[in-house]
């Protein structure tokens, strides 16, 4: 998978690199048991400091999405933390939704656009 990091965009890097991860998953770019490259590796790849590797890494493994192993490194290991994930996605998404109220946009279009987004992860 490549990395595309936005040097210019106001989401912190390490979001940015988390979220490119989290994508790269749910693309099945990555599987479970893959290895991620080293901490050092990916940040001579993307050009990037390895602390803000580290810290998007340690955020992936806080959030259920890596282990990390001290022989092989950070490894994609999706929790089955259901609950968990269900509760944090009603969290953003009534952000989301009451921001969608605000401009004007229905029930329909919402609907409309998360059938997209899930067809774009091939339905899962």
């Amino acid at each position: 998978m490549i990395i595309e990091i936005d040097f210019n965009s106001e989401e912190a890097l390490y979001m940015q690199l988390r979220n490119q991860i989290i994508l790269g998953i749910a693309t099945a770019q990555y599987h479970e048991g893959d290895l991620l490259p080293s901490v050092r590796a990916m940040a001579e790849e993307i050009g990037i400091n390895m602390h803000t590797v580290n810290k998007a890494y340690h955020i992936l493994k806080q959030e259920g999405f890596v282990r990390v192993d001290q022989r092989k490194g950070a490894v994609i290991a999706l929790s089955s933390d259901k609950m968990r994930t269900l509760e944090e996605i009603q969290g953003v998404l009534r952000v989301i939704l009451a921001k969608a109220g605000c401009k004007g946009v229905s029930k329909e279009e919402i609907h409309a656009l998360i059938d997209e987004i899930y067809e774009d992860y091939g339905g899962f």
